[in-house]
């Protein structure tokens, strides 16, 4: 949940009045220092958890740093990480006296070791590869040291542009098989070796361009990502992005990607957008290489920023990028996806109508909890599914499942009235916003719009506004939680702050914006969503089981605490949730493709935890074909299909016979519920709470009578 730069402003400046925030003097003439300076205000007074500026605030900072500006270490020595160690415990007091001496020390030498990683990687290509020699590529970075002489570096180089040269002489040498005329394996190598020097010229023309400021901003956020993971410093430029991303008007591929070490990778996948209507790119693919539509040779974005990144990827609606994709099961792929806006209609709840054992149901989607602040009444998430509901009623539904897997969250608002649909008048969620005391909101409508049997589906992407209506269904024993062992757990709320409303006369030019973590999220029970998230009543296997998916996979997460809980009276419906959970439990653990989710599951951690590639050509082409013949092993979980019907509304029928494209999407959607394992099993639990439901109203009448 983040709030837009203007609304920010007003609720900054009363909630820290106290702290006399506006009459602080923030005039520094070197504009770098003046931002040090307002942004340690700014997170001091304002951020939910402040830190102390000590030393083991210094050294994390440090650590961060490095990472960030050498992930691979590729490019410094032992000997000058030596230099850099007299500050490993000094950057709390510089900061402090807003002084710059590691800062400056470190790009200088940085620059000069870039210059020298230039005329590497240009020797190195052009010689020829043997790729018959036995040796292996390690990328556990982690557990390598800095090197210590010219000689160690090249040969760092030499092993990752040979891994980088065969992967593209193993496409090569693929397409090479079904062309008419034929290369031979000399030619193969050159043209290998050629893509990855182009790969390099363009990354090293990045560098280039690259000036202080640039390494600046990564300074900064080394610094306030020390706070948590989601706090971070917005750049002029990248602001600028921000506000247009904000206001809905960017075209693109509609994804979010994040950085660790060198790789860049899908962080989530926006509802609305083309890639997720297409519905083939998942979070946790690795984007190896982008390539224009109108141009032959990618570029790699293996050790590029992220903005960087997002450059290359974003274009105007209509066009085509094709990604080079490491994905999740380890498998290397192409996928062109064409640019779009994202179409906020994609995101609105729909739901439909299945019958099962001669009971209807209905099942409502719900990607995100979205509001219109403009005409809040007519047009939010609450709104649309209470909508839903007295619709689905209306064709004698017996129970209702809520899909909100991969719902990353949105408006709070949204999320306390919808709860309220579903129970009588309470507490929903406490939150803490900094320097304040716990806050309940509360739903204040004692109707029900639905008292009948409740699933909600979850997974490890259901976050933030999701995890709060999925621990209070839980904690009010409203409904059953169903879904992997526990959501993202992200339980934090940030704002964007505009820095230069914090500047009396400034003529240094704009200094950026500040996105920090202001409010916690905890539920009524006292404990908070943040890192643990909701663990579902029924654990379903799927394939993000075991991949670092989650906030607790972050660097830095803010921990998991507890305060005092609500006050709340649980469900009066007469339903045996353990008489539920258990037949469903046995039913999955029964279920020979849910084993084989597990398995596949476990096989693809077992795969990104492998950290060493062959750089001997014969033996890299025999664990490519392993692991091909190994992952048709799962093929029968993509041709696997249940024997449900769904169906969609009357009043949509009607929409859908003056709105082919609409229809298109709907068949779409429907054809994927019907391959839909997880559906099918939250279909059984639905038939399961329907049956303890009658089976306790006869056994009341009976002790009545």
């Amino acid at each position: 949940m983040k709030t837009p730069l203007n609304l920010m402003l007003l609720s900054f400046l009363l909630a820290f009045a106290s702290c006399n925030l506006t009459s602080n003097s923030f005039e520094n003439p070197d504009k770098d220092k003046l931002l040090l300076q307002v942004i340690s205000y700014v997170l001091e007074e304002g951020h939910v958890d402040p830190k102390d500026f000590d030393d083991d605030f210094s050294e994390s900072i440090f650590e961060r740093y490095i990472a960030q500006i050498d992930p691979y270490k590729r490019y410094l020595y032992d000997a000058d990480m030596a230099a850099f160690e007299v500050y490993r415990f000094e950057l709390d007091d510089e900061l402090r006296a807003y002084e710059l001496n590691f800062f400056n020390t470190s790009v200088e030498i940085l620059s000069k070791r870039l210059k020298e990683a230039q005329l590497f990687y240009k020797e190195i290509l052009s010689k020829p590869f043997d790729y018959s020699l036995n040796e292996a590529y390690s990328s556990d970075i982690e557990n390598i040291d800095f090197t210590n002489s010219k000689k160690e570096l090249e040969d760092r180089w030499r092993q990752q542009l040979k891994l980088s040269s065969m992967l593209n002489y193993h496409d090569l040498v693929e397409e090479n098989e079904n062309a008419e005329k034929k290369k031979s394996e000399r030619e193969l190598e050159i043209e290998a070796r050629e893509e990855t020097m182009k790969s390099m010229d363009e990354f090293f023309d990045f560098m280039d361009d690259r000036e202080r400021r640039d390494w600046f901003d990564t300074y900064v956020n080394a610094i306030v990502e020390e706070f948590d993971p989601h706090t971070y410093y917005l750049s002029p430029a990248t602001k600028d992005r921000f506000d247009t991303d904000m206001s809905g008007n960017f075209e693109g591929i509609g994804a979010r990607l994040q950085k660790r070490m060198d790789h860049i990778s899908v962080n989530e996948i926006i509802s609305g957008g083309p890639a997720w209507r297409q519905n083939k790119l998942e979070v946790g693919d690795i984007i190896l290489k982008v390539r224009q539509s109108n141009e032959k040779e990618a570029i790699s974005i293996v050790g590029m920023r992220t903005d960087e990144a997002v450059k290359l990827i974003k274009g105007p609606k209509g066009t085509d990028v094709i990604l080079t994709l490491k994905k999740v099961d380890g498998t290397i792929e192409d996928l062109k996806i064409t640019r779009d806006i994202v179409e906020l209609e994609e995101v609105y709840v729909k739901s439909s109508v299945v019958e099962k054992n001669g009971s209807r149901y209905g099942l409502i989607d719900l990607p995100k909890f979205y509001v219109d602040f403009d005409n809040y009444k007519e047009r939010n998430a609450a709104t649309d599914v209470k909508r839903e509901i007295e619709r689905l009623k209306a064709e004698g539904v017996e129970g209702i499942i809520i899909d909100l897997r991969g719902n990353g969250g949105g408006s709070l608002p949204t999320v306390v009235e919808m709860t309220g649909l579903f129970i009588e008048k309470g507490p929903v969620v406490q939150v803490r916003s900094t320097g304040q005391k716990p806050e309940q909101k509360k739903d204040n409508d004692p109707s029900v719009t639905w008292d009948g049997p409740l699933v909600v589906m979850v997974n490890e992407l259901s976050a933030s506004a999701s995890e709060i209506f999925a621990a209070a269904i839980q904690d009010y024993k409203r409904g059953i939680i169903i879904g992997s062992p526990q959501t993202y757990g992200k339980g934090t709320v940030q704002n964007v702050f505009d820095l230069n409303r914090m500047v009396r006369n400034n003529t240094l030019g704009d200094i950026g914006a500040l996105a920090f973590t202001t409010q916690k999220f905890y539920r009524i029970n006292g404990g908070s969503t943040q890192l643990k998230g909701v663990n579902s009543d029924i654990v379903i296997p799927d394939r993000y089981s075991f991949i670092d998916v989650g906030e607790r996979d972050l660097e830095n997460p803010l921990p998991w605490d507890e305060i005092t809980p609500a006050d709340y009276t649980l469900w009066s419906g007469e339903l045996d949730y353990t008489y539920v959970i258990t037949n469903s439990k046995n039913r999955i653990e029964n279920n020979p493709l849910f084993q084989l989710i597990k398995e596949n599951a476990e096989w693809i951690k077992d795969n990104r935890d492998d950290v060493s590639t062959s750089l001997n050509y014969q033996e890299f082409k025999k664990e490519q074909e392993s692991n091909e013949m190994e992952i048709k092993r799962f093929d029968q979980l993509s041709d696997y299909e249940n024997q449900l019907q769904f169906a969609s509304l009357p009043y949509e029928l009607e929409v859908i016979k003056q709105d082919s494209i609409l229809k298109e999407k709907r068949e779409r959607w429907h054809q994927n519920l019907k391959k839909d394992l997880y559906v099918e099993e939250a279909l059984n639990v639905l038939t399961d709470l329907r049956v303890s439901q009658n089976i306790n109203k006869k056994s009341l009448t009976a002790i009545k009578n």
